[in-house]
């Protein structure tokens, strides 16, 4: 069965988790801090504090930005619910964004249209989602963004590796924050750096790095501050807490697979170009099968090959085309259905409609894209899905 995805396991990353399994510690040891000085090194940003998931992530990354009770905050509405239901957790409003239906990403002007509907409200931030990897005009979102005084977070679950290209031929890592304040990341054995679970934050800000790190754990202080009686005896012992925090803390176990990963994060990425080429290369000719379309404004490392397929044109329901697919040993998903057609959603927002988020997801289908599948098999399942469609 070739699956839509899966992780890319060696001996080398075996080995490195067993010395930690045979460590003294098996989490909030030094692997961690391991970890973070790495990621943050990789991706060009001053501090790095990871997680339990990228939903934790991104739930950390709204509480230290303060977005609170009856903030809004705008959202793609072709993304997973996490990029939605962080925003939730901490008591904001979800405004959903509608996508250009040939890449399901949010664009400037896209985010100034939903901006302009809701000016009136309480505007506080946007989660610009790297769908599939790739990223939009970071420059004009930001600008747009800070027109209206919204903070940034980027939501690059799908998009560690991948590089913004300036419309002057610069190049800017998803995860510096040139472009944002704060980026969030997914370590999710599907993405292209696998951790078995975590996440992680990425900012430039040394206050918002120390926030990050006490909410990951209960909220918790180990230093005396001045709030304490001056009577109170401390020690080693003694710990504050000054505001709800979480359990978000990942393993050293995690944190080791996780450093092994990175050091392999551009051979990923080349490999995984080189596959979205082949299948690009191998549709190219075909009508109603197209390729999501590639932007200049990216140099993409590809967690997703998405393809879009007009079903009405051919006259078969995806549904059917997928169980026939399954047949044949080839795994395909769908990524996403918009996020205001899931009942929680339709409850809060009520019916709506965004004509893009519609049309792209009416033909998006992912095809297999993982490390250790070759041209040969890519060939096959371009070959099998024609043939599909030519019966």
């Amino acid at each position: 069965m070739n699956p839509y995805g899966r992780h890319s396991i060696d001996q080398v990353d075996i080995e490195v988790v067993i010395d930690v399994l045979k460590s003294d510690w098996l989490t909030c040891g030094p692997v961690i801090d391991r970890f973070e000085k790495t990621l943050s090194e990789t991706v060009g940003a001053k501090h790095a504090v990871v997680c339990s998931n990228g939903t934790a992530a991104l739930h950390l990354a709204l509480l230290a930005l303060g977005v609170e009770k009856d903030d809004i905050v705008f959202v793609p509405a072709i993304t997973f619910l996490a990029s939605a239901n962080a925003v939730r957790y901490v008591g904001a409003e979800v405004v959903f964004v509608d996508v250009d239906p040939t890449t399901g990403l949010m664009t400037g002007q896209t985010l100034e249209d939903a901006i302009i509907k809701n000016k009136d409200k309480n505007l506080k931030a946007v989660i610009n989602v790297h769908l599939a990897g790739q990223c939009e005009d970071l420059q004009k979102i930001h600008t747009v963004a800070r027109d209206y005084g919204l903070l940034i977070i980027e939501d690059a679950a799908h998009a560690i590796g991948t590089h913004y290209i300036s419309k002057e031929g610069s190049s800017y890592p998803i995860g510096s924050n040139t472009y944002s304040d704060l980026t969030t990341f997914s370590f999710h054995p599907v993405k292209t750096i696998a951790m078995g679970e975590g996440g992680a934050v990425t900012t430039n800000n040394e206050k918002i790095a120390e926030r990050l790190k006490i909410l990951r754990s209960h909220g918790m202080l180990r230093e005396a501050s001045q709030w304490i009686n001056k009577h109170e005896e401390t020690g080693p012992w003694y710990y504050e807490m000054h505001e709800l925090g979480y359990n978000y803390r990942v393993s050293d176990i995690n944190c080791a697979l996780g450093l092994s990963q990175l050091q392999k994060l551009e051979k990923f990425k080349e490999s995984r170009a080189q596959l979205v080429q082949k299948y690009d290369e191998l549709f190219e000719e075909t009508k109603n099968l197209i390729p999501l379309r590639k932007l200049y404004s990216s140099d993409t490392a590809w967690h997703l090959y998405i393809l879009l397929i007009d079903f009405q044109a051919f006259r078969v329901a995806r549904r059917h085309l997928m169980e026939h697919l399954k047949e044949l040993k080839i795994g395909s998903q769908v990524h996403y259905i918009p996020l205001y057609k899931q009942p929680y959603y339709q409850r809060i927002c009520g019916e709506m409609s965004l004509p893009g988020a519609e049309e792209y997801y009416s033909k998006c289908l992912s095809l297999p894209l993982y490390i250790g599948i070759d041209n040969h098999q890519i060939e096959q399942i371009a070959h099998d899905l024609k043939l599909c469609f030519a019966k």
